[in-house]
């Protein structure tokens, strides 16, 4: 499994790696503003009794990635076993030149987010993939996981081509690019861009070390 994982990831960074500038130049102009998401899972550093010590891992991700989709149970598995030690954050970082669908998908996300559904929207995105991308049935698709979540199908559809849901996608991309991320997925690690971990638990010992670290400190 974890030559296979490797070899994904290995494809995905030589394919998607420099689509950036592309990537910049397609994005359309608003007259809206946003801040970048908040899609936070785990623990709240808001909460915390010290924030200085809270890890923060954040995923920057395109929901069409072939190598976003190998990583995702492992983000998951991650995000459930260290929810009560770590903030886990998700970002929009779509790569449209490549991945016609992608925006659709991050839309639609963004609008579950609205009604307080975001991760459940995220999960299902991402685990039927192989079914969406790629077609023109996709924001169709979408509205029947809306539906799935029962959500109010009538502020799904408007906050689904709303100004602000794209203006907090590209927020997201800015936030991405001040970073210089030029592939996907990337995860910053307490404000770092880390290398890839290429297994589960290349991927933990990472968070153990950002952990204890952060104990020490």
């Amino acid at each position: 499994m974890n030559n296979r994982f490797l070899i994904i990831m290995v494809a995905c960074v030589a394919i998607f790696g420099g689509i950036l500038f592309s990537q910049k130049k397609s994005n359309p102009s608003s007259s809206v503003t946003a801040e970048p998401s908040t899609h936070i899972y785990g623990v709240d550093p808001s909460q915390a009794p010290d924030p200085e010590l809270v890890v923060n891992l954040t995923e920057y991700g395109d929901f069409e990635c072939p190598g976003c989709f190998s990583y995702y149970p492992i983000f998951k598995q991650l995000k459930e076993q260290y929810k009560d030690q770590i903030t886990f954050q998700f970002r929009n970082f779509p790569l449209t030149q490549i991945h016609p669908v992608a925006m659709a998908a991050h839309r639609a996300a963004e609008a579950a987010s609205n009604q307080g559904k975001f991760w459940e929207m995220h999960d299902i995105i991402y685990e039927r993939q192989k079914s969406w991308t790629g077609t023109n049935t996709a924001a169709q698709t979408f509205r029947g996981y809306a539906e799935e979540l029962n959500l109010d199908m009538e502020q799904y559809d408007a906050d689904v081509i709303s100004e602000k849901t794209n203006a907090v996608i590209q927020a997201d991309i800015k936030a991405g690019q001040d970073l210089r991320v030029n592939s996907t997925p990337t995860f910053v690690l307490d404000g770092q861009v880390i290398e890839l971990p290429t297994s589960y638990e290349q991927f933990e010992q990472i968070i153990k070390d950002a952990i204890a670290k952060k104990s020490t400190t």
